[in-house]
């Protein structure tokens, strides 16, 4: 059987059109569903290409499944998420909702996952370790929080990604100051100043119907390394995983842009537990945080295809091969592993983060060489950016990390 798969997409996120690759290379037909200006338009691994359109999400992504009639929808980040479960809410008897919900597993959970303190409720009696979370209901409530959690703390909101909506707070003053700020949506002005320097419609949408505030957590702060698992599922059952350890990432709460391979039972346990709880199909990452002595700490899900969802390392360490066996229901054959150099500079991102870092050298540098319209896509999607002078040989310190530094092996 082969496959037809729709990525969805409402950013420009690399792991796209890395994801795209890895299905196209287990003979899936690919389309998706992303911004105009998405570097995946560019990709040889993707055959139509829909428009999404900020002002018109719902539609969009209607047209795209009516059009391209997938066996799979895969959500490239949270909002397509986000997208997925309105559209199955608004038409729950149509074959685009049955697509939607064949690919995300039981949707019953998803109002429970996409809650940052709700989730990690519902991870209680999983013998999973992990740091106390407490969902707030108000600010009068953080003063209650920080006496049991103690600080430094981490405060979140949901509905964010990429480390925006996630602060690591010394203080109660601190505290407030940033549960106001996260809680509170961006006044209409604003968001129109944003739509305009950033070009991006979704604030021009937040402007004209201002959204609700923003349900707030906090959590336990646990010194370590940040580390990550990706992996598939289907019908609750795991059907490939990698973990990672960051070595280093855009900033101290966003994404990583070095990782390094690494076994983890700690890790294996969770997921397994969690895709069973929840019942989950489809591409999905957790975060973790490991101590000096190794120990995992769940923090968080992400209920979609993750930056490193597309690396394989051979059988049981491919999540694309893994979803593709779960949904097609036949045997594939796993890739390759793509290095083995267990440390992996991502592209573009270790590049765009710092284009003289040493990981680059370290590390294998993951450029999809034989995507090279991609490549040159991505090159000149980031090349405006000031840190692309590459006289200066001055390495800039890392931010903290959830209080660990790691250097190049």
């Amino acid at each position: 059987m082969r496959l037809k798969v729709l990525l969805a997409a409402t950013m420009e996120w690399p792991a796209t059109a890395r994801i795209a690759s890895g299905l196209n290379r287990l003979g899936c037909h690919v389309d998706v569903l992303c911004p105009a200006e998405a570097p995946v338009r560019h990709s040889r691994f993707v055959n139509l290409r829909h428009a999404y359109g900020a002002l018109s999400p719902i539609m969009s992504l209607r047209d795209a499944l009516s059009i391209s009639r997938p066996d799979l929808v895969i959500p490239c980040d949270d909002r397509a998420v986000q997208h997925m479960l309105r559209l199955y809410a608004l038409e729950p008897d149509t074959r685009e909702a049955s697509c939607i919900a064949r690919s995300l597993g039981d949707l019953e959970n998803y109002a429970q996952i996409m809650s940052r303190g709700r989730f990690m409720a519902g991870c209680d009696g999983l013998g999973i370790a992990a740091p106390k979370t407490i969902s707030l209901s108000r600010e009068s409530e953080l003063d209650a929080a920080l006496d049991i959690l103690g600080l430094p703390a981490v405060v979140k909101s949901d509905g964010s990604w990429g480390g925006d909506g996630v602060a690591i707070v010394e203080s109660r003053e601190q505290a407030r100051a940033v549960y106001r700020r996260l809680s509170e949506p961006v006044s209409p002005l604003r968001s129109l100043a944003r739509a305009v320097l950033r070009s991006d419609a979704h604030h021009l949408m937040a402007a004209i119907a201002r959204p609700a505030p923003a349900n707030i957590s906090i959590q336990e702060f646990i010194p370590g390394n940040p580390a990550t698992t990706a992996f598939s599922c289907w019908r609750g059952e795991i059907k490939g995983m990698i973990h990672t350890d960051v070595a280093a990432a855009v900033n101290a709460t966003g994404p990583s842009s070095v990782v390094r391979r690494i076994d983890c039972a700690e890790m294996d346990r969770a997921a397994h537990a969690i895709a069973r709880r929840y019942g989950l199909s489809g591409l999905h990452g957790l975060d973790f945080i490991r101590n000096a002595d190794g120990k995992a700490f769940l923090l968080e899900i992400n209920p979609r295809a993750t930056q490193t969802s597309y690396l394989a390392f051979g059988q049981g360490r491919d999540p694309v091969c893994g979803l593709v066996e779960g949904a097609s229901g036949e045997r594939c054959r796993a890739r390759p592993p793509a290095t083995r150099n267990h440390l992996i500079a991502l592209f573009p991102q270790e590049w765009s983060r710092n284009p003289s870092s040493p990981y680059l050298k370290a590390a294998f540098h993951d450029v999809p060489w034989e995507d090279p319209d991609l490549v040159r896509a991505w090159l000149a999607h980031i090349a405006p950016a000031p840190a692309r002078k590459k006289e200066s040989l001055n390495i800039p310190a890392r931010p903290r990390v959830y209080g660990l530094e790691t250097k190049p092996s």
